[in-house]
């Protein structure tokens, strides 16, 4: 739903997360409000967005950011398991149910290979 950073300000803000305002329950249609009226005991809320970070519904979300570079991304294609089915470190093939696994350390007690990519 669209909302203007007026919108905690206004006298007929909901505080509802399913409805904005009383004469505009779906938001404003733009970037201003002809019925915007101040709210007087409206607190204003200064919220410190960092770079690489928004508020969704009042909590702060931090962007996921790529660690790795293009070289590191085809690197990992062509050895982790979840793409080859096989330990990169001792060959021990995997059992081919992808729709299970999450980690992909190896079984192998002998190679200790681990993966740290989660």
């Amino acid at each position: 739903m669209p909302k203007i950073k007026k919108c905690d300000r206004c006298l007929l803000y909901s505080h509802d997360p399913h409805l904005i305002c009383v004469v505009h329950p779906a938001g404003p249609q733009g970037d201003s409000c002809l019925d915007f009226r101040e709210d007087p005991n409206a607190q204003a809320e200064e919220l410190w967005e960092p770079e690489g970070a928004s508020y969704y519904n009042g909590e702060l979300i931090l962007q996921p950011q790529q660690r790795l570079t293009q070289q590191q991304q085809l690197e990992l294609l062509d050895t982790h398991p979840m793409f080859t089915g096989k330990c990169p470190q001792c060959g021990y093939e995997f059992d081919r149910d992808y729709t299970a696994r999450v980690h992909w350390d190896c079984p192998n007690s002998e190679c200790g290979w681990m993966d740290d990519s989660v």
